[in-house]
Formats: structure tokens, sequence, C-alpha cells
């Protein structure tokens, strides 16, 4: 777990890792997007997030854990968002941090250049889901990046931990923001006895979470922003065999590292639960669905059904984003009518002990 924190306040708004660069399409001057990662060869590849504060509960901490004072912007569309807020209902912590979710499809952030990125509603009423920024007043997340830092040349992602006291942005790394949700706010979570990264199953969470990564998570993404024919078929070989594995282990046992919930099945679930609805189709993920697989899709199910996931999910959001924010992709930005599951419907995953 990386810590990075600040001397002082004023440094808060410029502690950031920048972190070398693939061969980009636009040069690091100008705002760019996920669409913009391709190396040389085709492939997709994932920069790294670069504000990398840490909330704790140590008392020399910079960032403490106090109700109130932290924010969590988001998008329903956005898996790594998903995943923070699905932290956020399950420990019980949304009356603690309040959270906001952008509109779906990619807008200009600004008139002065043609980057297309998350952008906030103007009125509570123009989108279902989402709603202004309550806090700054900004038009869109590439306004809270600046400022929280006036020469950041990154991505403007979601999702973004914000602390209201200093105004800037604690992290933007999803993997991190969920261990703080886990453990630091203990105090004042509702379901405190939750622990998605018990000590005991560390080791083998953190194994778990990185071929899931490579493979799933970011997997998708390496098939569908492939732009030649080698590195997505690199990329489906190996997604494939890691649903495959997922489908094995999980005919064994309830969840992926054993049959308690961990850090590892949200991280898992957040990617699922799209898979029919948007990577099969607009990734090129088609050679087989999640409902072709019998354990995963109860798995997904269950998942699903554990109180507080279901409302993470706004399938909308999902496929209007997808569709309608990759224009290389789906250049018409048509919205496939289906399959439209119902992930409440029973599952068989109770068959397995606690």
């Amino acid at each position: 777990m990386l810590h990075s924190f600040c001397k002082s306040p004023s440094s808060y708004r410029t502690n950031i890792t920048l972190l070398p660069f693939f061969a980009f399409k636009h040069t690091c001057q100008m705002a760019r997007s996920a669409l913009d990662e391709m190396s040389d060869s085709g492939a997709f590849a994932r920069t790294a997030s670069t504000f990398r504060n840490f909330i704790s509960r140590d008392p020399n901490s910079q960032f403490p854990p106090e109700s109130g004072r932290y924010h969590l912007y988001v998008s329903y569309a956005c898996p790594w968002a998903s995943r923070c807020l699905a932290y956020l209902k399950i420990k019980g912590l949304d009356k603690a941090i309040g959270f906001t979710s952008v509109k779906p499809i990619w807008e200009r952030t600004k008139e002065t250049d043609e980057h297309m990125g998350w952008v906030f509603p103007t009125t509570n009423t123009e989108e279902p889901g989402a709603a202004p920024d309550p806090l700054n007043g900004v038009k869109s997340i590439r306004e809270l990046y600046e400022l929280a830092s006036t020469n950041y040349t990154g991505k403007f992602t979601v999702p973004v931990l914000w602390d209201k006291k200093f105004k800037t942005i604690v992290s933007n790394e999803s993997a991190e923001i969920i261990r703080m949700l886990n453990t630091e706010f203990n105090d004042i979570a509702e379901n405190p006895a939750l622990d998605l990264y018990a000590p005991h199953l560390r080791s083998q969470i953190d194994e778990t979470n990185e071929w899931i990564y490579n493979a799933i998570n970011n997997g998708v993404y390496r098939c569908g922003f492939a732009r030649k024919q080698e590195p997505y078929d690199e990329a489906v070989k190996q997604l494939y065999e890691a649903l495959d594995k997922c489908e094995e282990i999980l005919s064994k046992q309830r969840y992926i590292c054993g049959n308690i919930l961990t850090e590892a099945d949200i991280r898992l679930f957040v990617t699922l639960i799209r898979f029919d609805e948007v990577y099969a189709v607009h990734f090129k993920c088609n050679k087989k669905l999640l409902r072709e697989y019998p354990n995963l899709f109860n798995y997904t199910k269950d998942v699903y059904q554990i109180p507080g996931m279901s409302s993470t999910v706004n399938v909308q959001h999902i496929k209007r984003h997808y569709y309608g924010s990759h224009p290389t992709i789906n250049p018409f930005g048509i919205i496939p009518l289906g399959p439209n599951i119902d992930y409440s419907s029973p599952h068989d995953r109770a068959r397995f002990s606690a």
C-alpha cells in the first residue's frame, strides 16, 4: 500500500506522482482519455493513477477518517468507481461520506480543446442518477483535477476521493480507496465488522486480484480498445482462460477466495455485471456469455443481492456510457436493446456452507 502524505496544507494541491507514459497518440500536455492509451503494437496500455494519498487512523495522518470531511465522485458506468461505491454501501459509510455521480456519456469538458470526459448535469432532474457538483460547482471531473493541481497532465478519471477541508484530491486509485473504506472508517461505519481484506486471506486475495485484474478487469478493455488483431487475440485468449478458471473455482466454493466475501469478489463482480450488457458486444468479448457459465452467473447474482450492492448498479448508465462514449468503436452511438438480465432472480450459491 502506498502512503504519500504532504508536509503542509499548501502542498496538498500538488502531491501527485507523475508516472512515465506509454507511446500516446497525443502529447502529454494535452488532455487525454483511455482511448489514447495505445502502444505502438496497437495494444491498450493503461497508465497508473497519480493521486496516491491515504486516509489513515494514524495520529500523525494528514488525512484522518472524519465523518463529513470526504466526498466520493463516481460514475455508475465505471467499474473502478463502482467498486468504491460498493464499499461505501456495504460498509455502511454512505452517511459519513457523500457521493455524487456524473452523467454517463462523455461530453466536451472545455471549450478550448476537444477533450471528451466525465461531466456533471446542470440540474438534479437533467439526468436520473446523476447530480450537479455539490461542493465546488464545477462542470466536469477535469475541473476537479485542475482545482487540485494546476500542472496536472494525466487522465481525468473517476473515482475521485475529495477532501473538503483542503479542497484537493486524496486519491483517484480505486484499489487503494477501497482499502481505506474497509478499515480506516470503522469507528464511524455502520458495518465495521465486515472485513473484506481479512489478515488470514491477504496473500490469497492479492494473488487472486492480480490475475483477475490483468486478464478480466483490464482484459476486457484490452480486447475492446485493441487496434490490431494480434493484441486482441492475445487479450481475448487470456480473458477466457481466466473466466474458465473462475468457473472451476466457483464450482467448489461460494466466493472466489473461499466461502466468505472478500475484496476480490467486489473487484471481480464489477466486470461480470457489465459483461453480457456491454463487453460481449461493444468490446468483442463474445466467445462465451456470462450466462453460459452456470457458476459465474449464479455467483454474480449472489453478490448483486448482498444488501446495498444492487443500488450501485445502474444498467442504463452503464449501457449509455460504453455505447455512447466511444465513437471509434460505435460511431453512431446505437445502444443494443437487450439482454436486460434479472440479477435479482434466485441463485444456487447457498449450497456452499459459510
